[in-house]
């Protein structure tokens, strides 16, 4: 049986989808203004993880990304400039065309990465009216009230407010007027905006639409939605008013998502998702990684380096998504490493026959893992326990296939190489000398091997021909 650990609760709980054998699972995406470092990469792969793991646990799973466009604040907390229109103005371009650039950009690095696409890929602006439609509903029901500058969530009429963080925000709550609130107006500091006019501080904002809301400084309620009623305005609309998973970074739990599950429930009067996974950070070199640092990568920075992309997610395979995990260039060096020995492996399984049966006991185990709250680690730890076992490779290989719609390394696309006979007979022969430890002659045999353009590789079951690039 599958175990979660869900954050609303701090445990593990078995899952019960909200339908038989289907699960909607939303993740929150990326804020398209910048090219997404290896970071948040890593969170993408992890849900692809997650996603894969479901469906190899026989769920049908319809799994949401969205794409935040707008209304994303340089402060997750209602303050600072829009990251897309600070975006903008760095590049000299309009908001839109900045968005479409970054997408594009995290499309082949997600493609890249070996991640499967979503059923949904949705972007907040196309989503304008159902915030919309939300925010007023919350007007409707008295949880939200309007200042002259926006329109926000009133916190103390949410039911349990910090359930997800288990924070004490009761000081926050009552000292109204007390620390940085732009809006004198704003009852209570915690309160958060669901609708920015186009007044104040964002009086110069470049993405704002008309509404039905009303401000004495604008006409027509001109204006752009605050970041947090994005996501619960698509969720609803792309996988219904309950869904059963939502998954994003630790960093959402005391804002982002308290401020989601507010909204959601107090607009949609149910209880908004029922598992909530939260994935650890990526740090570098162990510290945080920043752009002054230098140590903000990209994928194109780890394709500069000379890395396979998919280096990188066997990296990510290593620690589990609840786990830190330090990227340092050593350690991706490393994953190197086993991953091409599982892809020679996968070469010599697929050049002696078709893959054979699916070992059940290997499979048993593997699930196990998978099962329990996605130990990807331990299911890698099962693969090369496989790998080095003494079944038939045929059965190894059909196992490993098997495993690999999971992890996602794309080992069914490797390829044999046709190695001339003649190369293979000195290979023979060469193994010939090593079994028989004549090892002059084993190094005399690998240089011919070796002048003729191919390489050798020795391993536990043998050896691996290759021609050189």
């Amino acid at each position: 049986m599958l175990e979660i650990y869900n954050t609303l609760s701090r445990k593990k709980e078995p899952f019960k989808p909200l339908k038989d054998k289907l699960v909607t699972f939303y993740q929150c995406g990326p804020t398209v203004y910048w090219t997404q470092h290896i970071g948040n990469l890593r969170a993408m792969v992890l849900a692809d993880l997650i996603v894969r793991s479901l469906k190899y646990l026989g769920f049908e799973v319809k799994f949401v990304r969205n794409y935040t466009d707008v209304g994303h604040l340089t402060s997750d907390e209602d303050l600072g400039e829009d990251k897309m229109e600070k975006a903008a103005k760095r590049e000299n371009l309009q908001p839109l065309i900045i968005a479409q650039k970054y997408i594009d950009v995290f499309e082949q690095d997600v493609k890249a990465l070996n991640v499967l696409e979503p059923q949904g890929k949705p972007r907040a602006t196309d989503y304008i009216a159902e915030m919309q439609a939300m925010v007023q509903g919350l007007l409707d029901k008295d949880f939200a009230y309007a200042t002259d500058l926006a329109i926000y969530f009133d916190v103390t009429k949410a039911k349990n407010y910090t359930q997800l963080s288990g924070q004490d925000l009761e000081k926050n709550i009552s000292d109204a007027g007390k620390g940085d609130i732009s809006d004198p107006n704003k009852k209570h500091a915690a309160d958060f905006a669901l609708w920015f006019f186009k007044a104040g501080v964002h009086k110069n904002a470049l993405q704002t639409w008309p509404s039905d809301f009303q401000s004495p400084l604008v006409e027509n309620g001109q204006g752009f939605p605050g970041w947090h009623i994005e996501c619960s305005a698509m969720a609803k609309k792309l996988l219904g008013t309950t869904i059963d998973m939502h998954m994003g970074g630790v960093e959402h739990i005391p804002v982002h998502h308290t401020n989601e599950i507010a909204q959601s429930e107090a607009a949609n009067g149910v209880k908004f998702v029922n598992y909530w996974l939260h994935n650890e950070h990526l740090t570098v070199d162990g510290g945080k990684m920043a752009k002054s640092l230098g140590t903000s990568y990209a994928l194109a920075d780890i394709i500069a380096k000379g890395f396979d992309p998919k280096v990188l997610r066997y990296l990510f395979l290593q620690a589990h998504y609840r786990s830190k995990q330090n990227f340092t260039w050593k350690a991706l060096a490393g994953a190197q490493v086993p991953l091409n020995d599982m892809r020679g492996r996968i070469a010599r399984y697929a050049k002696r026959g078709a893959p054979g049966k699916i070992n059940d006991d290997f499979k048993a185990k593997f699930t196990a893992a998978v099962a329990d709250d996605f130990n990807i680690p331990k299911a890698l730890g099962v693969s090369w326990e496989l790998m080095k076992s003494n079944l038939d490779d045929n059965d190894k290989f059909a196992t490993f296939l098997d495993f690999d719609r999971v992890l996602g390394l794309g080992l069914e696309q490797v390829k044999t190489e046709e190695i001339p006979s003649a190369i293979e007979a000195l290979a023979a022969k060469r193994q010939q000398a090593r079994q028989e430890k004549d090892w002059a002659a084993s190094d005399r045999l690998r240089l011919e091997i070796e002048q003729k353009g191919y390489s050798i590789e020795d391993s536990k079951d043998g050896y691996i021909v290759k021609q050189k690039n």
